[in-house]
């Protein structure tokens, strides 16, 4: 028998903004005494509702259950940049690009199938474009090292084929308004999403196939006589078999501990405006340098909004301060106003942090971890595509649906271990802030 009680729940720092201009046109609903599924789904984000998609797909008489333990697009999954990128993306690195050739090529098709798969379902539940837009990303670089970055990157990409587009400065001031920018790389097959807005369509086109029941924690998790069964506030689920899309959090279900780096990102979103020089309605930038600032611009009935995001810290609490929240937001204020300095008179409205996991050797925590119970966790940076392949590949394993796809993404190592605490928080945060100074204007 497995008895795991959970002690550490989600905790998230900050409103945001993706969320505060959602709509949900859906009501919330708790779990309220003890039921019995085919399949029960821990964690409601890109992981949980892909994995849900899937098995209604293959399973489409058997009963899903999906157990959240706060509200649909409050959590992780509504406080990403938005971005589902096709093209390495690496946040570990120096450089997006520097696995081989067949190792590129691999993730280039894995992260194209899980955009196929959210594209898929953007169009069955009626997505709009303004939550799902296929219009392609920039790397923009803002110093000669940027450039070189994304001269690198480009090489790599044109070394197997793939369409990309160099920019130069007039380019970057004609889209984005700013001076700031001395060159882009553009790739064309990214698809910006408004997150929040993706995956409460995505739980909301899901809800005639699966129970969905937020506020909904798991405080224990236990396994007798071939079943098991989470137990929460106000009621239980019991079934077969589990799949557990929680992230970094798959380290409360007992499973790879010290294995996995909890990374925390800050981003804040202006107030709506009109009338100023921020180039055209719609555009998405990446940095050239991993470690520089994602903004993303915004425009719906005439108002915009633009939304930056920069740092990177390792928490392994799992929770980032107020105080320190505010003082990134004052930073990302100096690095928005030396790129739009038209927008110094424009205040930030929402200001949050989000949480990424990465392990050590840039692998997922995946596969079957005890008898029916799956992991589908550790996205590594990119939470919107990885996460989406993983719960499609963990339903694929939990339903014995064999593909190649399958097999590459299980012949994988298990996440290196980790030095003992505090060591690793001494070296992963040293080795990040060296690469923020080293990104400077980038940043």
């Amino acid at each position: 028998m497995s008895d795991l009680v959970v002690k550490r729940l989600p905790a998230e720092s900050g409103t945001s903004g993706w969320e505060a201009i959602s709509k949900r046109c859906f009501p919330v609903r708790t779990l309220d005494g003890d039921v019995s599924a085919d399949w029960l789904i821990i964690g409601a984000g890109f992981a949980g509702l892909s994995a849900a998609r899937r098995l209604a797909q293959l399973r489409p008489s058997d009963r899903i259950v999906l157990l959240e333990a706060g509200e649909i697009a409050k959590g992780t999954s509504g406080r990403n940049s938005g971005y589902m990128i096709d093209v390495p993306h690496n946040l570990s690195s120096g450089e997006y690009s520097v696995a081989s050739e067949v190792a590129t090529r691999t993730e280039i098709a894995q992260n194209r199938f899980a955009i196929s798969f959210a594209a898929d379902a953007a169009a069955e539940y009626g997505m709009s474009a303004r939550t799902f837009d296929p219009s392609g990303k920039i790397n923009a670089a803002a110093t000669e090292r940027g450039l070189k970055l994304n001269a690198n990157y480009g090489r790599s990409l044109g070394d197997i084929g793939e369409e990309h587009r160099f920019l130069d400065a007039d380019a970057m001031r004609e889209i984005t308004g700013s001076s700031y920018y001395l060159g882009g790389l553009y790739t064309p097959g990214a698809v910006m999403i408004q997150p929040a807005d993706y995956i409460r369509g995505l739980a909301a086109g899901l809800a005639s196939k699966a129970d969905i029941f937020e506020h909904s924690p798991v405080l224990k998790l236990e396994h007798l006589d071939g079943m098991w069964k989470a137990l929460s506030r106000r009621g239980s689920v019991t079934a077969p078999k589990v799949i557990l899309g929680v992230n970094g959090h798959i380290e409360d279900f007992g499973h790879f501990r010290s294995r996995l780096m909890h990374i925390f990102t800050y981003a804040s979103m202006t107030a709506p405006f009109t009338a100023k020089s921020t180039g055209k309605d719609r555009w998405a930038l990446l940095p050239a340098d991993p470690m520089g600032a994602t903004v993303r611009k915004m425009t719906t009935d005439g108002a915009s909004r633009i939304v930056i995001r920069t740092r990177f810290t390792y928490d392994w609490t799992i929770q980032v301060s107020k105080k320190r929240l505010a003082g990134i937001a004052a930073e990302q204020r100096t690095s928005l106003d030396a790129r739009f300095p038209d927008l110094k008179d424009v205040p930030f409205e929402h200001v949050w942090a989000g949480r990424l996991c990465l392990s050590r050797n840039h692998v997922p925590a995946f596969g079957e971890i005890e008898k029916g119970l799956y992991s589908a966790c550790c996205e590594n940076g990119l939470g919107t595509v990885k996460s989406t392949l993983a719960g499609v590949m963990a339903a694929d394993l939990a339903t014995g649906t064999r593909s190649d796809m399958l097999d590459r993404f299980s012949d994988q190592p298990e996440p290196a271990r980790l030095p003992p605490e505090p060591l690793a928080w001494l070296g992963v945060n040293s080795v990040i802030r060296w690469q923020q100074l080293r990104a400077g204007r980038e940043g």
